[in-house]
């Protein structure tokens, strides 16, 4: 039995690692044309709009898939739901590469990819969830969120020179063979903990029963708006940096550093966050801290002339920002309980997907006809974000996390 214990605490930490590996890839593939979007719409020869499409598609992709890969996961398994995931991102991201020199079928590969995504990512809390003690569920959210970020930073950062140095449809080619490796090494990696899978369903009710539930409870509805504002903000910024900053005078590369900074600070922020998350019992501060954090930061980009003044602020902006997301997503969990992790953790997302493609629409549309500055809209972001972090002062304490405490017979200890 002890031999059992040792083993199970031990690998959870492999599935942890194999399940960070598809939200890198997955991240990665989503942000790859966000920083070199002119040389993208000049090699393919259509608008600035339709190279934001090929990132957009993800969120509309979401919005339509979202609840039956909720339904998948928590039927399933998130094994199962992951891998599957994990197969469509590997096999449409060598696809993409492959067809790389026509943007239709490039774009019909986007989807094919995003269609992978809310499989993955809505599996964030119930990986966390089967494996991990709620003590720190926090922590096994932030490291999910962590590697996501890191797969940003690669996007963001890394292919302006990969595709300078290989051309785009080499660029996409090489990320198409690291999707299909993602996939791989999850198909032989990743197990349920099945004694725990079983315990879980004799205490959670059904996908669609816990959907009603959660649209019952005020905190959580508080919570989807604040996701709205949030996430919103970070898909419109990402998808445009190139464009925000460039009637300023700053070239693709440093568009793609300094949205790279941003999100590298966000993997310090999602390794330190939720951590402290976890150690001092409590969420909601965090989330404030994190929002209200967020403003400066946002505010920086928005009106600095000054390169290392915006590199600075995107690290302030990051650090805060995307730390919320795993906090807030392992929050937003535990007060929906006993509806299941993937259903609340599907239904945020989805708020933040739909109004991704109203912020990334709306940044396009009202931005300058003259200079294509998005000044205007940049405004309307830091206003909304002030609300969000408002808005966070009124959610209330997770009862699941002051409750659950040392006696809480933690998942290491369930056997494989």
């Amino acid at each position: 039995m002890d031999k059992q214990k040792i083993t199970a605490q031990r690998y959870k930490w492999v599935v942890l690692f194999a399940f960070m590996i598809t939200m890198f890839i997955q991240q990665l593939l989503w942000i790859t044309f966000a920083a070199i979007t002119d040389s993208a719409s000049v090699y393919y020869g259509v608008s600035d709009l339709s190279i934001g499409l090929l990132s957009m598609v993800f969120m509309i992709v979401y919005i339509i898939i979202s609840i039956p890969a909720s339904w998948m996961i928590d039927t399933y398994g998130f094994r199962v739901a992951v891998g599957l995931g994990a197969v469509l991102t590997g096999v449409f991201g060598i696809l993409r590469g492959v067809f790389a020199s026509s943007f239709i079928m490039v774009l019909v590969c986007q989807i094919g990819i995003a269609l992978g995504q809310p499989l993955i990512i809505n599996a964030v809390t119930k990986v966390a969830a089967r494996w991990f003690p709620v003590k720190e569920r926090g922590t096994a959210s932030g490291l999910s969120w962590l590697a996501g970020y890191v797969g940003l930073i690669v996007g963001l950062a890394f292919t302006p020179y990969l595709s300078d140095v290989a051309g785009i449809p080499g660029m996409l080619y090489w990320y198409g063979i690291l999707s299909v490796a993602a996939a791989v090494i999850f198909l032989l990696l990743a197990r349920e903990n099945k004694q725990k899978a079983q315990s879980e369903n004799e205490e959670k009710v059904l996908v669609f029963d816990g959907l009603k539930k959660l649209l019952l409870k005020k905190d959580f509805i508080l919570l989807t708006i604040v996701f709205f504002i949030g996430l919103g903000v970070f898909n419109g910024l990402s998808t445009w940096i190139e464009n925000v900053l460039k009637p300023r005078g700053f070239s693709s590369y440093q568009a793609g550093i300094i949205g790279g900074v941003m999100v590298a600070c966000g993997v310090l922020g999602s390794g330190i966050m939720p951590v402290l998350s976890d150690k001092f019992k409590n969420r909601t501060r965090f989330v404030i801290l994190a929002l209200a954090g967020s403003v400066p930061g946002l505010i920086g980009i928005t009106y600095g002339r000054s390169y290392w003044l915006v590199l600075t602020s995107a690290g302030i902006l990051g650090f805060f920002m995307l730390s919320t997301a795993p906090i807030g997503f392992q929050y937003g969990s535990e007060i929906a309980y006993p509806a299941p992790e993937g259903t609340s953790t599907g239904v945020l997302m989805q708020m933040g997907q739909i109004s991704g493609i109203v912020f990334i629409f709306g940044m396009d549309m009202f931005k300058s006809a003259k200079t294509g500055s998005m000044g205007g809209p940049m405004i309307v972001l830091i206003i909304l974000l002030i609300l969000g972090a408002l808005l966070s002062t009124r959610l209330k304490e997770s009862d699941m996390l002051r409750e659950k405490t040392d006696e809480d017979v933690p998942a290491e200890e369930k056997t494989a």
